[in-house]
């Protein structure tokens, strides 16, 4: 199916039409349109009167040529009328010209949302005759059975009961990104995610035991022709720097290994100037690769220096942690750190491609692997319920690294990650910011604490902790779910408090990050499970409370 460059959004009364549609054209910078509004201006009178005194057929017939004009403009996302796909006209021509999204709700869903409306407007509201009936959840119901074949003929299905107006318009925006020209990969048993750019995209593969059977086997098919120079720390060079080679060589790809002492301490502006140099001496050139093997560490350097290396060459990457693998591989952040703070110099900057071998997850130690959950947590509570219900079902599986299951969540969790880049590639609509809950805390305990004495999801917990107390004081986060996350924070084993770190250092680091605008800093909280949004103005004094009751 091509899609072209518009969108009609079709549904019931209160499905969300005009508001997820508003959303939908922000996102992709495209127009909003309301086909009722644009009939209005052709007839030069209200719908109501349109009905009255002209009759529905000349209604059905206004309504059939302003979607036609629809179908000659370009980057448009258009409301329809609640009842135009009952018109085979009006419905086949959005089939034909465009990408159509049904937007569903249940009937109690509906009925709460038109008295909500009705409440809000008065009496205004109260004339729609389905609020006017001696039995208006039943007359939804019915009305909503009639239409219910026509809203079936959608492309795509986005059921907003449970979402808020950006994550349903992500949601359309996925589908629009998805129902688009198929990518080759997407048919690969390993294929889990496409992030797509407004250049471009780059493919995601999860696997078990793939890493050596597949690297140079698919940086030939995606047509590398010149040198891979792999990039790791000292913890991973054996097994999976020499897997790597080994990979590259069966494949007939020259290579080169470059190796740097593992940590955290080793992610700065030095360390790039080695690796610049060392590219330097082997004339490295912008046909060139680096295949960067490793946890988020190695991936931020490697991918700072692809980006500013001959002003940018290629990156592979090729995650070995947890954090790396569920977030940091994706997206394109890169970046090393500066004594004041993390991530202080950076670039986006994509790969090419993201290789996942959920295998190399049997060599971390405990550790390492107990903190990698805490962003695959997060990526549940703020963005995809369905990640929630996973983990609670089987925790005891996923941390035994069952290759199933893991394999799994990792996949679902890129596929999440994936999305959120797709939608907000360098963080302007401000929909990627949802994907930092728990982190403005996080990165604070971990600059306070001198970055050694916390792992990077073992601070995200312990942010998260202070998120939903802060949200829940705010009136926004439910009590139920602020206890149901400290529940699955424990089964992963993470912290939820810190100890040894004045919380006056957490809040002074806190200042300084990066989100901050006008003084102002910006928090992700929970409204649901699955659902979050950015906040603005708490008051400092109640955000100084949660970080001290923190460190209780």
């Amino acid at each position: 199916m091509t899609t072209r460059n518009r969108i009609y959004l079709i549904g019931f009364s209160g499905a969300g039409k005009s508001a997820v549609g508003r959303s939908t054209a922000r996102l992709l910078g495209w127009r909003f349109e309301d086909a009722d509004e644009r009939i209005v201006e052709r007839a030069g009178k209200p719908v109501e009167r349109v009905f009255a005194e002209d009759g529905e057929p000349a209604f059905r017939e206004l309504e059939r040529a302003t979607i036609a004009e629809f179908a000659r403009e370009e980057h448009v996302v258009v409301s329809t009328g609640a009842g135009s796909v009952m018109h085979d006209q009006s419905l086949g021509g959005m089939l034909s010209s465009g990408l159509v999204v049904a937007l569903e709700a249940r009937p109690e869903t509906v009925y709460r949302r038109l008295s909500h409306i009705a409440e809000l407007d008065g009496a205004e509201a109260m004339t729609r005759p389905m609020l006017q009936s001696d039995d208006p959840l039943g007359r939804i119901e019915s009305l909503k059975r009639e239409r219910q074949w026509a809203y079936a003929h959608a492309h795509w299905t986005v059921h907003t009961d449970d979402l808020s107006i950006e994550q349903a318009a992500l949601e359309v925006v996925r589908a629009w990104r998805r129902l688009g020209a198929p990518s080759a990969w997407e048919d690969d048993p390993d294929f889990a995610a496409t992030v797509r750019l407004e250049q471009g995209a780059y493919p995601v593969f999860v696997g078990w035991d793939s890493l050596e059977d597949q690297l140079g086997r698919r940086l030939a098919q995606m047509g590398l022709s010149g040198r891979a120079f792999i990039v790791c720390d000292s913890n991973v060079v054996h097994p999976y720097g020499r897997a790597a080679q080994r990979s590259l060589h069966a494949a007939g790809i020259e290579m080169g290994l470059f190796t740097f002492p593992a940590g955290e301490a080793s992610k700065n502006l030095a360390t790039a100037t080695v690796l610049y140099e060392w590219l330097a001496e082997r004339r490295a050139e912008r046909r060139d690769a680096i295949v960067a093997v490793g946890g988020g560490v190695v991936g931020d350097l490697a991918g700072y220096v692809a980006a500013t290396f001959l002003r940018g060459i290629r990156v592979v990457q090729v995650p070995t942690s947890l954090t790396a693998m569920v977030d940091s591989s994706i997206g394109g952040k890169t970046g090393v750190d500066l004594p004041v703070a993390k991530n202080m110099v950076g670039a986006f900057h994509h790969p090419a491609m993201v290789l996942t071998d959920v295998s190399a997850l049997r060599t971390l130690p405990e550790r390492a692997l107990r903190e990698g959950w805490a962003e695959a947590v997060k990526h549940g509570l703020a963005l995809e319920a369905g990640l929630v219900d996973l983990y609670e079902e089987h925790a005891d599986a996923l941390q035994s690294l069952d290759p199933e299951l893991t394999t799994r969540a990792v996949a679902w969790n890129a596929a999440v990650k994936a999305r959120m880049v797709s939608a907000d590639e360098r963080e302007m609509s401000g929909l990627r910011q949802l994907l930092n809950y728990g982190h403005t805390i996080g990165h604070g305990l971990e600059a306070a604490a001198g970055y050694d004495a916390y792992l990077h999801g073992e601070a995200v917990a312990i942010g998260m902790t202070g998120a939903a107390r802060l949200g829940m004081l705010e009136g926004v986060t439910p009590p139920e779910l602020v206890e149901r996350q400290a529940s699955l924070i424990a089964r992963f084993g993470l912290p939820s408090a810190y100890m040894g770190v004045e919380p006056e250092a957490i809040l002074e680091a806190m200042s300084r990050d990066k989100k901050t605008t006008a003084g102002q800093i910006s928090w992700v909280l929970l409204d649901g499970v699955g659902s979050s949004r950015t906040h603005r103005g708490i008051a400092p004094e109640r955000v100084a409370s949660v970080v001290r009751e923190l460190g209780a």
